[in-house]
């Protein structure tokens, strides 16, 4: 009787003790977050911030309990983080090879979702004593590489990893080498600060970071420079200024995707603000009110005519 007895009361003390792991389980497992609450963390490219903090804020305004954490870096570290378990998202301005997305799968066991939402393009930027100026692609390309007869010094945000560093190299200088003239700063900002404090220097920077005609300080920076017009693309002899107009006719040489790689199991809040950034019209507008081009929403060229006899009247 006593065996007995005993025997019922190891069952059902195991009995309980696979209940607890159960419950812990789903526990562990349930997500933490959702739609509208919820705290993840992002990596996004440096080069991006300024519209990105738009987005972000304009999301969590929105959604009071839901907290989205952005961590700006080069572009090639935020695309190392999509291994790191606590990064939700990705922003650059490049999806995935089908290498780096099998990495992701047997690593992680998810299947990356990826989509491009807006389109940027490259400044050129120059110290406020050089007037207006005009290069040919040729001419950025012998500028970059240290072979042109100019005393000018390029100035990036970063000597490698960048986004922007990648764009010259893979699709400017098609496989030649960046000249050791190159100065390398440490962000965005730093490229404008430096070019406005020193002559003879050549800033390359997104269009994010001196496009928006709504922002003062940006309007303030660019009172303080100068942009250089580049070759066009589809007019022979014609040059261009960097404008959300260029992005849209693609005109303009050295224009760049915006693109997400997300990477969450559950449908949650990385895949909410996913949709916010593609689908919703608040997203689509932040990217067209910070002169980038989105491009999940129709865009539309009106022709403007000035009235000559206004003021005349």
């Amino acid at each position: 009787m006593k065996a007995r007895t005993w025997r019922l009361f190891l069952l059902a003390a195991g009995w309980f003790f696979l209940q607890g792991c159960k419950s812990d389980g789903n526990t562990n497992s349930k997500p933490l977050d959702d739609f509208e609450n919820g705290t993840i963390h992002i990596s996004c490219d440096e080069s991006f911030r300024p519209v990105m903090d738009e987005q972000v804020s304009a999301y969590n305004n929105l959604h009071p309990n839901a907290h989205i954490i952005v961590h700006y870096k080069p572009e090639a570290e935020c695309l190392r983080d999509l291994l790191v378990d606590s990064i939700r998202m990705v922003v650059a301005t490049r999806g995935l090879s089908e290498r780096e997305r099998a990495v992701i799968v047997d690593s992680l066991g998810v299947g990356p979702e990826q989509l491009t939402v807006a389109r940027d393009l490259v400044a050129v930027i120059l110290h406020p004593s050089a007037g207006e100026t005009f290069f040919t692609m040729q001419e950025i390309r012998e500028l970059l590489s240290g072979k042109s007869k100019e005393n000018l010094i390029p100035v990036f945000d970063g000597a490698q990893a960048t986004s922007t560093v990648r764009f010259m190299l893979d699709s400017v200088l098609k496989g030649d080498t960046l000249s050791s003239r190159v100065v390398a700063a440490q962000n965005s900002r730093e490229v404008i600060d430096y070019v406005k404090r020193v002559p003879n220097t050549v800033g390359f920077v997104g269009f994010s970071w001196i496009g928006n005609n709504d922002d003062t300080s940006q309007t303030a920076a660019r009172r303080q420079l100068r942009l250089a017009y580049l070759e066009s693309k589809d007019s022979a002899g014609a040059y261009q200024q960097p404008s959300q107009y260029v992005i849209y006719t693609n005109s303009y040489p050295m224009v760049r995707d915006l693109v997400y790689v997300l990477k969450e199991k559950h449908r949650g809040l990385g895949h909410a603000f996913a949709y916010f950034l593609q689908q919703s019209d608040k997203g689509q507008l932040i990217f067209r009110r910070s002169y980038l081009m989105p491009v999940l929403r129709p865009n539309y060229i009106r022709d403007a005519r000035l009235n000559e006899n206004i003021n005349n009247q």
